[in-house]
């Protein structure tokens, strides 16, 4: 029977005047996958950093396996990782670094090489490891993204536009490691405007429109 993992309840979110989110409640269970729709500036980008704690929402509360994300800051990170659809990186570390990095802040180091090698080279980054990001192209920087959230333990994945600049291979890659996380119990939500990803794995689908959520 799934889990839930995450709750959401009247969360909203305000910049200045304009209302981007508007309250809403949302439920992300263990073993699935919901697809977020919605056209650009409807709210989508705006959800996910607030479900992440990237962005403090203006109201309501996130609960992340019944603990507050606020409250329980550290617990909350540990169980949830974000691929945003620009993905920021450092400057002073390489492809491999970051990786490494980001293992090692969620005690991930165990079997690190191997997990990380297998990773870049899947995703065609392989030959870039010692490269700095800024040197990458969209589509590379946006892989990195994906492989910094994936070299991590998660029970919950957001995805902002996940495929947006990949190729087909690699799209094929990652909608195939969706599907295995969600075997394994990890529950994922992302927001794309591929309506094949929504007939082929979604699980529920949500459609963002003016800051309002609906289920469709």
């Amino acid at each position: 029977m799934p889990t839930t993992l995450l709750q959401a309840n009247q969360l909203s979110h305000r910049f200045g005047q304009f209302q981007a989110l508007e309250p809403l409640d949302l439920t992300l269970n263990s073993g699935e996958i919901t697809i977020l729709e919605g056209h650009n500036g409807s709210g989508k980008s705006t959800l996910l950093l607030c479900l992440s704690g990237l962005l403090r929402p203006s109201s309501g509360e996130i609960l992340i396996e019944g603990k507050d994300y606020f409250t329980d800051e550290i617990s909350a990170r540990r169980a949830l990782a974000i691929a945003p659809d620009v993905p920021r990186f450092y400057i002073e570390l390489t492809a491999w670094e970051h990786l490494m990095f980001i293992a090692s802040a969620h005690n991930a180091l165990d079997g690190f090489e191997p997990r990380a090698e297998k990773l870049l080279r899947d995703f065609g980054l392989w030959e870039a490891r010692d490269l700095y990001p800024h040197l990458f192209s969209r589509g590379m920087s946006l892989k990195l993204g994906l492989l910094m959230a994936l070299i991590r333990p998660f029970k919950v994945l957001l995805l902002d536009e996940p495929t947006s600049a990949l190729d087909p291979a690699s799209t094929q890659l990652l909608v195939e490691r969706l599907i295995h996380l969600r075997q394994n119990g990890a529950s994922i939500l992302f927001t794309s405007h591929d309506p094949d990803l929504k007939t082929n794995i979604g699980d529920h689908v949500f459609q963002m429109n003016s800051g309002k959520l609906t289920k469709v």
